[in-house]
Order: C-alpha cells, then sequence, then structure tokens
C-alpha cells in the first residue's frame, strides 16, 4: 500500500490504458479522481471496480480540451479530495490525416486535446499538489518516428514531450517529478480505429523483437512506477515502452 492516503487524478481513466493506470494506483492504496468526457457508463463501473480496492473514487465528465471546462473539474476533485498528489495526462483525441492534408479542425482538436491539457492541466494540478508530487503524462512513438495517417496526433505528442522536459525543471524546485511515457503499439480498442489496423499489427509484430503487441498493463506498470517514490531521481524523461520496436 505504497501510496495509502495520496490521490491522483488520471484523465481518460474509464477505458483502455487510463483504466488500468487508474486500478494498478488503487492497488497501492492511492484514491483516485477519473475524468472521463463520453461514456458515463464506463465511468460507474470503473468507480465501482476502484472502491472495491478499498480506495475513495470518483469521477468527473469534462471536455479536457476546454480550458475553462478543465479548471472547473480540477476544482472540483480539490474540494472532493483537498489535493492532488499524482497527475495522469492520459486522455488523448485526434483525426487521422497526413501532414499535407492537417485542417484547422484537425490541428486545434489533437493540440487541444493533447498538448494543450497536459499544460494547462499541469497550472492548474500544481497549484493543489503539495511537494514532492508526480506528474505523468502519456505519448506515442508517433512523437518521434513517422506513423502514416498520425501527423496531426504525433505532432501533439511531440509537444507534451517537450512540455515534459519544460515543467520537470520549471517544477523541480518543489521536488514534483514531470515524466512521459511513449507506449508503442499497445493492443487496445483504441488503435483498432487505425485505417489500416490489420496490416500495421502484422507489421508491428514482425518488427519487434518480442513478436507481439504490448498490453495495456505493461504500458500501465511504467506509469504506476513513476508514480511512487522508488522514481524520486527521474525527471524530465520519456521513457519508451515498446517492447524494441524502436530499434530496428
Amino acid at each position: 500500500m505504497e501510496l495509502a492516503g495520496k490521490t491522483a487524478f488520471v484523465t481518460g481513466g474509464t477505458r483502455g490504458i487510463g483504466r488500468r493506470i487508474a486500478e494498478k494506483l488503487a492497488d497501492l492504496g492511492c484514491n483516485v479522481a477519473v475524468n472521463y468526457f463520453r461514456s458515463r457508463d464506463a465511468a460507474g463501473e470503473t468507480v465501482q471496480a476502484l472502491e472495491a480496492r478499498n480506495v475513495r473514487a470518483k469521477s468527473y465528465r469534462a471536455n479536457i480540451g476546454r480550458i475553462d471546462k478543465l479548471d472547473e473539474m480540477v476544482a472540483a476533485v480539490g474540494d472532493d479530495f483537498g489535493s492532488i498528489d499524482i497527475f495522469i495526462s492520459n486522455a488523448a483525441l485526434g483525426l487521422f490525416t497526413t501532414a499535407l492534408e492537417i485542417d484547422e479542425r484537425a490541428w486545434d482538436l489533437s493540440m487541444r486535446t493533447n498538448a494543450q491539457a497536459l499544460l494547462f492541466g499541469v497550472q492548474a494540478v500544481s497549484k493543489l499538489m503539495p511537494d514532492g508530487g508526480k506528474i505523468v503524462a502519456l505519448s506515442s512513438l508517433g512523437s518521434q518516428r513517422y506513423i502514416p495517417g498520425y501527423a496531426a496526433i504525433g505532432v501533439s505528442k511531440a509537444a507534451i514531450e517537450t512540455l515534459t522536459r519544460y515543467l520537470a525543471f520549471e517544477l523541480a524546485s518543489r521536488r514534483i517529478n514531470v515524466n512521459a511515457v511513449s507506449g508503442g503499439f499497445i493492443d487496445t480498442d483504441a488503435l483498432k480505429v487505425f485505417p489500416n489496423y490489420d496490416d500495421m499489427v502484422s507489421e508491428v509484430v514482425r518488427r519487434t523483437p518480442f513478436g507481439r503487441m504490448g498490453t495495456p498493463d505493461e504500458l500501465a506498470d511504467v506509469v504506476v512506477f513513476l508514480s511512487t517514490g522508488k522514481a524520486q531521481w527521474i525527471t524530465g524523461q520519456v521513457i519508451i515502452v515498446d517492447g524494441g520496436y524502436s530499434l530496428a
């Protein structure tokens, strides 16, 4: 129960990787606030699963791409839990497009929901975060490597990784660690919306030294590790979790 008595706030925390992060934090005794936008049913199921681990849990609906709604939600979490010790910026959204075909809508959607939400989320959360807190953002390999149709999202993920370094430096005086976890190809429902999903899976399995896709648990384990005291000497880093895919 390493995180007993602490509170984590996880955006996009009711599905897929975000939910597994929330559950694993709860397994360590952490109270968990989860954000969602679309499915109230998924939020209710997640809260029940977290409370079954004997921790406090509550869900908050908000479009994190809107700064006013993000600020209101963070304030509500603070009112309900008192403080936020761990902030996981996990929610992501975007449209599939090549760089030459990005329009204003695709650009704004990715940048607001991904990079902007991290920046203004940290600004709001840090006011409620005790010294020694932990912040972890979720990125992806598309920030560094070409993935067909991933241009708008990939650029927003690159912005997340740059923000991670700036925020880590500026929050270091308060001993707040800021890191990012860059996931490779993780087997989730979100991945299945890729237009060329089947071909992509075959290529990923072929190129990955371990010969398979990653699992949400494997990514979540790294995020949770960075949320604990064992990672107190790691800050401003982007940890790649891809089974060796990016080595080739």
